[in-house]
């Protein structure tokens, strides 16, 4: 399962990073959504992992261009901040799941498993 990190903090990055190699995942890591946008263009993932604040693109942004993409994959979405009406934009535009930061990494990796059994 090859899963796309894209998260401009670089602890919280390479946290993730370590859990879902441990787990048996294949990553490609990027730290802006311009960067994560050409990455979706070039390679097709079974997960994508977005925080919703990060330069150049934002996680709403990177959603929106999977949608004109038409590429169909999970997305679970990232925040420091629990903004309602951002939430609800990011499911609307097809997000599957979403976690407040910090948040623990097992349950990330709960909830991975659970998006990718559907």
């Amino acid at each position: 399962m090859l899963v796309l990190i894209a998260e401009d903090d670089e602890l919280i990055l390479k946290t993730i990073e370590h859990k879902l190699k441990k787990e048996g995942f294949e990553v490609r890591l990027t730290r802006n959504g311009q960067e994560a946008m050409e990455l979706l263009k070039s390679e097709n993932f079974d997960l994508l992992i977005s925080d919703i604040m990060m330069p150049f693109a934002s996680g709403i942004e990177i959603l929106a261009e999977l949608k004109n993409l038409q590429k169909k994959m999970p997305v679970l979405m990232l925040s420091s901040m629990g903004q309602e009406e951002i939430i609800l934009e990011a499911f609307d535009l097809g997000a599957a799941d979403f976690m407040v930061k910090p948040f623990s990494p097992n349950e990330l990796i709960i909830r991975i498993n659970r998006l990718l059994r559907k």
